[in-house]
């Protein structure tokens, strides 16, 4: 039994998709709030466990069935998962956000330019990357970045890529419910570890509000939409628009810690704004080409 109706509009995952970022925006910030706490690795044991609990309470995923061949792409997914929030956690805690954010990002640059086979889509790619290193002042500030976090958030990346490659494979026929799962398989390996690093600390009563607050903006709600929007997107075109992300943290910076952008940080927002609509004008016209083939 599969999960949502395939016939969505064209336009319809990219919203999701835009939900799920911005979610996950705000869940950062309210994460790392809670740094001094209980550590990174607490609050990875704290979201992981009540998200995983949250998506399984809605979702059921013990009604789930999966084909063998699913299995593998499922496990990899979860730990990919897993392993994404664990370093990028470790990773802002010495790296600022935005910075973080755009490492991490090389993930799923790469899928989306490796997954290009036109022009065009190099056009996107390009225009997202322009953007990011003129958004990020990397160039200038490049020494003052810990290379430990840097590390980290590039391997938060890395397994970045690996979530939206095997997800597309294990949700294809459960859609968001896959999510359950996958949490579940990434909550057994670090939960256990997490909490162990934490110590006492994290069974503070006080603690558990923020905690549930972070687990439904930062995994129970993005991770859900993301899969509704991960299969039904093209690689590529998932890829290029989560080029927002930093985008996204750049004006949550104005908004919330009273940060500004000069003119120069501007117009790159602008071009990651551009490649994002770009690359869905694209879907939407090959949408409508093999529409016109199958009629």
């Amino acid at each position: 039994m599969s999960g949502l109706p395939r016939k969505l509009p064209v336009w319809l995952p990219v919203v999701v998709l835009l939900i799920a970022m911005t979610s996950i925006q705000g869940g950062a910030s309210l994460a790392k709030s809670l740094f001094p706490l209980v550590g990174a690795p607490g609050v990875t044991a704290l979201r992981l466990a009540l998200g995983t609990i949250i998506l399984a309470i809605v979702f059921k995923p013990w009604r789930l069935r999966f084909t063998r061949e699913q299995c593998l792409p499922l496990l990899f997914y979860g730990l990919s998962l897993g392993a994404m929030n664990y370093m990028f956690y470790l990773a802002i805690q010495t790296v600022p956000l935005g910075v973080a954010v755009a490492l991490e990002f090389t993930g799923p640059l790469a899928v989306a330019l490796f997954s290009s086979r036109r022009p065009v889509d190099f056009i996107w790619v390009i225009l997202a990357v322009l953007g990011l290193w003129y958004l990020l002042p990397l160039g200038e500030n490049v020494s003052h970045v810990d290379l430990s976090g840097a590390a980290f958030a590039l391997g938060a990346g890395a397994c970045w890529a690996i979530y939206i490659l095997t997800g597309q494979r294990a949700g294809e026929e459960h859609g968001p419910a896959t999510v359950a799962l996958g949490s579940l398989i990434a909550s057994i390996v670090f939960v256990p570890l997490g909490a162990f690093q934490a110590g006492e600390l994290l069974w503070q009563w006080s603690i558990l509000p923020l905690g549930i607050a972070v687990a439904i903006l930062s995994t129970a709600l993005p991770y859900s939409l993301e899969m509704i929007a991960l299969t039904r997107l093209p690689t590529r075109t998932f890829g290029t628009l989560m080029s927002m992300e930093p985008a996204m943290a750049a004006v949550s910076g104005m908004i919330f810690l009273g940060e500004t952008l000069t003119f120069q940080q501007v117009l790159a927002l602008m071009a990651i704004v551009i490649a994002s609509m770009g690359s869905t004008l694209t879907l939407r016209r090959e949408a409508k080409i093999k529409e016109v083939d199958i009629g």
